[in-house]
C-alpha cells in the first residue's frame, strides 16, 4: 500500500489527498469487515470441537453498504464440492435465521429442558438438511437478528427492497466464496418468506439472462407453508371445518351470509359479522401454526410501542426469564417454551463472541422481533411463480396439514391457478415405513406436499 500513497511521506502534505488516502483506507476497512467470514469451532452450549464446517460473518449491501447483513454458513456434510448450495430465508418478516438453523433444517438442536439459569445445552440434529446441502442462514431484514444498519435511513426496509439486497448479498458471498459458484443452487424459507424467496429467485433468473457476474448457477427454489398473498386467510374457515372445529351449521351458515365459502367479511352483512365471531372464539385458544400443539404465550414479544428505545421488550424478557427459570432439568412440554431458549443462549457474551458478532451492533438479540421499521409492499407473488415456472425451474412447496395461519388449502389454490396439469398424481410419501404425508407434482416441474403433523420421532425439522 505504500508505494501507491507515496505522496503522504514527500514534503508538504495536500489536505485533500490526505482526505482521499483516510477515506480509502476507511473504505477498505469496511470493505474488509463486511465481506470476511469467520470459521466456528466451537460453540457455548456444545459439547466438543462442532462436527460440521460453520462460517459465521456479515455482507455489507444497500447504498455505503450501511446494512450489514449477519449470516452463519454449513457447509455440506457429504460432499460440499458437488453438493447443493442453498439461501434458507426465515419468515415473519422480522425472524432471524437462527430458528431455521436450530429449530427447523439445520445441524443443531437445544436439548429440550426448560431453562434453569445455565447455558441452554446444544446437541445434534440428525436430520439436518446439512447432510445433503450446504446452507447460508442469512438474518433479514435488516434490523433481524444480529444484523443492523449504520444509519436510522438504512434500517427501514420493504419486500422489493430487502429482495434486493439478498441478491447483493448472494453475488458478494459467491465472490468471496468463488469454490460454491458452479454448485447447483437453491433459495428457501418459509412463512413470510414465501413472499421473498419468489422475488430474489426472479433477480437471480433475470441477472443470470443478462449477463452479470457472478453467475448463478440457480435449479431452483423451496418454500414452506409460504404466505403468498392476501387471499390465503380465506380459506381458513374451510380448513377448520375440514378439521372439526367448527359445526357444519355455522360452515353453511358462513357460506350463506359472508362473501361465499371462504373468509371474505361483509361489513355491511350484521349476520356476517355475528358467524365470524362465533367463529373466532372457537378457535380463540388454538395454536394457529399447529393446531395440536398446545396454546402457549408466543416466544418473542409483542409488538414494543417504543421501537428505539425497546425498554418494554426488555421488561417482557426479563418477567419470562423469571417465570421460567427452574431449579432442575424439567422436560419442555410447549414448543413455545422451547424457543425461548435461542434467546438465553443468543444473548450470552461468550455465545457472541464465538460467533464472532460485533460488538455495540445490537442492543439485543431477539428470535422474532415484530417492531421492525418494514413495509409490506408486494401484495401477491403467483406472477413470480407463473414466470418462474416458464423459465423451467424446479420447485417444492410443502404444508403442514394442521397449519391455519397458512391453510394448505390456499397453497394448493395458487398453484392450481398456474393452470399446469398433473403428472404424478395425489399419492402418499413415506418416511421410515410411515406415512409423512400426501404429494403431486405438476408439469412445470412443482412438487406440492402436505406434512403430517405428528412425524416428529423421525422428520423432526419438518413439525415445526
Amino acid at each position: 500500500m505504500a508505494k501507491h500513497y507515496r505522496f503522504m511521506s514527500k514534503g508538504k502534505q495536500n489536505p485533500l489527498m490526505c482526505h482521499l488516502f483516510w477515506a480509502i483506507l476507511l473504505f477498505q476497512s469496511w470493505s474488509s469487515l463486511a465481506k470476511a467470514g469467520s470459521i466456528v469451532k466451537y460453540l457455548p452450549g456444545f459439547q466438543g470441537p462442532l462436527p460440521f464446517e460453520l462460517e459465521t460473518g456479515y455482507i455489507g449491501v444497500d447504498e455505503s453498504e450501511d446494512v450489514q447483513l449477519f449470516y452463519h454458513f454449513i457447509k455440506s456434510e457429504s460432499n460440499p464440492e458437488t453438493d447443493p448450495l442453498m439461501l434458507w430465508l426465515t419468515g415473519g418478516p422480522g425472524c432471524s435465521s437462527f430458528s431455521g438453523l436450530a429449530y427447523e433444517i439445520g445441524p443443531i438442536k437445544f436439548e429440550p429442558f426448560l431453562y434453569d439459569g445455565s447455558l441452554p445445552k446444544l446437541m445434534i440434529n440428525p436430520y439436518s438438511w446439512t447432510k445433503l446441502a450446504s446452507i447460508i442462514f442469512v438474518d433479514q431484514p435488516v434490523g433481524t437478528g444480529f444484523s443492523y444498519a449504520r444509519t436510522a435511513k438504512a434500517s427501514h426496509s420493504s419486500d422489493l427492497q430487502v429482495s434486493d439486497q439478498l441478491y447483493e448479498f448472494l453475488k458478494k458471498w459467491l465472490i468471496d466464496h468463488p469454490e460454491f459458484i458452479s454448485n447447483p443452487f437453491y433459495v428457501g424459507g418459509d412463512s413470510y418468506a414465501g413472499m421473498i424467496v419468489p422475488i430474489v429467485s426472479q433477480l437471480i433468473s433475470n441477472g443470470n439472462a443478462v449477463g452479470l457476474e457472478p453467475k448463478i448457477n440457480m435449479k431452483g427454489y423451496v418454500l414452506g407453508n409460504p404466505v403468498t398473498n392476501a387471499a390465503g386467510v380465506n380459506f381458513q374457515i374451510p380448513h377448520a371445518h375440514g378439521l372439526g372445529l367448527i359445526s357444519d351449521e355455522l360452515y353453511q351458515s358462513l357460506k350463506d351470509t359472508c362473501k361465499g365459502e371462504y373468509q371474505q367479511i361483509d361489513s355491511s352483512n350484521a349476520l356476517c359479522l355475528q358467524h365470524m365471531q362465533t367463529f373466532n372464539q372457537l378457535l380463540s385458544d388454538l395454536d394457529f401454526a399447529q393446531i395440536l400443539e398446545q396454546n402457549c404465550p408466543f416466544a418473542s414479544p409483542e409488538p414494543s410501542k417504543n421501537f428505539d428505545g425497546r425498554r418494554s421488550t426488555i421488561d417482557i424478557f426479563t418477567q419470562k426469564i423469571e417465570e421460567l427459570k427452574v431449579r432442575e432439568p424439567t422436560p419442555i412440554e410447549c414448543r413455545m417454551d422451547g424457543y425461548w431458549l435461542a434467546y438465553y443462549w443468543s444473548n450470552d457474551k461468550n455465545v457472541q463472541e464465538a460467533l464472532h458478532v460485533r460488538k455495540g451492533s445490537i442492543v439485543e438479540w431477539i428470535r422474532c422481533n415484530h417492531g421492525l421499521p418494514y413495509t409490506t409492499s408486494v401484495g401477491d407473488v403467483v406472477p413470480y411463480h407463473a414466470n418462474l415456472s416458464m423459465k423451467g425451474y424446479r420447485s417444492l412447496v410443502y404444508s403442514g396439514d394442521h397449519d391455519l395461519l397458512v391453510p394448505h388449502l390456499a397453497t394448493q389454490a395458487w398453484i392450481k391457478s398456474l393452470n399446469y396439469h398433473i403428472i404424478d398424481d395425489w399419492r402418499q410419501w413415506i418416511v421410515g415405513g410411515q406415512v409423512a404425508g400426501y404429494t403431486r407434482t405438476y408439469a412445470n416441474k412443482m412438487t406440492f406436499a402436505t406434512v403430517k403433523a405428528r412425524i416428529s420421532s423421525f422428520f423432526p425439522f419438518l413439525d415445526t
